[in-house]
């Protein structure tokens, strides 16, 4: 079966960075990174390696949803025999608990999905970050004095919805937010015994309707572009 990616063998970094935007893997690569190399713009899902600090890393876009990040995230791990993979990427609130702009470093993911079950044969709805990333992140604040919250997220395989509620399974393992990856992120991971963790800023306030505009989402996310570097 042929794969989605096609950067060649040995241009992937063993560390990966995806947000879900092909541009704003861009971004990551305009802006933070050295020495850097286009080496994946199949189906427009841009993959850049460079440099951060002296150390290779690949910055590359996962796609919206489960089945997205679920193809990409094992391609990496299996073809490319990437290491660590790092989500970034935004989140809205269900509680006000959590404010705008807000760092979360998440814990566990909860999903309605099917995509553990089916694909790794992964009972139940909540499945833990993947080995180290998530200490990494937390012990990198830390020395960078950068406010993180740690919780548990929702992954949602649905954006618009008949009821406004909080579904129950985010109500059920105590999800703060909802996010659309890092369900199946965590899920390959566990299978493949490798490293998954998700960061996300909080762009979206569902029960006061408050949300970052256009304007600031490019400032706003900034400071996790830069903790996700350190830390890996």
């Amino acid at each position: 079966m042929s794969i989605h990616i096609t950067a060649a063998k040995g241009e992937i970094a063993k560390t990966v960075l995806m947000p879900g935007d092909p541009l704003r893997a861009k971004y990551i690569a305009d802006h933070f990174l050295q020495n850097v190399k286009l080496v994946n713009q199949t189906r427009n899902a841009f993959y850049f390696t460079g440099t951060y600090n002296n150390k290779p890393v690949t910055v590359g876009a996962s796609g919206m949803g489960c089945p997205s990040i679920g193809i990409y995230s094992y391609e990496l791990f299996t073809e490319y025999e990437v290491e660590t993979i790092v989500r970034i990427g935004t989140c809205g609130a269900y509680t006000t608990e959590l404010d705008l702009f807000d760092l979360i470093n998440v814990d566990a993911a909860a999903s309605e999905s099917t995509f553990a079950k089916y694909a790794w044969g992964i009972e139940g709805a909540l499945i833990k970050h993947q080995g180290n990333a998530f200490d990494r992140i937390n012990e990198t604040a830390k020395k960078l004095n950068q406010p993180l919250k740690a919780c548990h997220v929702h992954s949602s395989d649905i954006f618009y919805r008949k009821d406004a509620g909080t579904p129950a399974v985010a109500v059920e393992n105590n999800c703060l937010a909802v996010e659309m990856e890092a369900f199946s992120l965590f899920a390959n991971a566990k299978h493949l015994g490798k490293t998954a963790g998700t960061l996300l800023t909080v762009s979206d306030i569902i029960p006061t309707h408050r949300s970052i505009s256009a304007e600031e989402r490019e400032k706003a996310l900034l400071p996790m572009m830069k903790l996700a570097l350190e830390a890996v």
